[in-house]
């Protein structure tokens, strides 16, 4: 089992099969639009624009699991997304990260490495759909922590 043999659904609705993302390196994030680590969406998308070339994407899952911080409808979320911040990456639809209803996606991921304790938990996935690592909160997209292990991913 890897993450890229899962499905989910685009914010837009549309049934989307992850593994689209098969052989490429992805940063799997718990999103929200009324966080205090909401200005971490420029970072990621950053590293969109850097190593998306590279085959690298980000993955954004809104959640409203945290403190109430992601309200929107999809359509909400996707304008928040690309007038504040130009979100070029693939946004998908709200999920619980956590709890009974935890969608699969955050079932497969914190088997590995651990549940997201807030918004903005990166997990990273390597070529074959399995967790690399995962960084908390406080971790800013573009530090040196997850940049080195962005590019180890993208060259092993």
């Amino acid at each position: 089992m890897s993450l890229y043999d899962l499905s989910t659904h685009s914010l837009d609705g549309h049934l989307k099969s992850l593994s689209d993302f098969k052989g490429k390196v992805t940063l799997l994030v718990n999103t929200a639009s009324e966080c205090g680590y909401t200005p971490q969406y420029d970072g990621l998308e950053k590293l969109q624009q850097t190593y998306r070339d590279r085959g690298f994407s980000v993955l954004g899952f809104p959640s409203n699991d945290f403190g109430g911080q992601e309200p929107g409808t999809p359509e909400q979320i996707a304008t928040f997304c690309s007038t504040r911040f130009h979100v070029d990456f693939p946004l998908f639809e709200k999920v619980k990260t956590k709890g009974d209803d935890q969608s699969p996606i955050f079932k497969f991921v914190a088997a590995a490495a651990g549940e997201p304790k807030w918004n903005f938990h990166k997990y990273l996935i390597g070529k074959d759909g399995q967790v690399i690592k995962g960084f908390s909160s406080r971790v800013e997209p573009l530090s040196p922590e997850i940049t080195g292990e962005i590019e180890a991913a993208l060259a092993g």
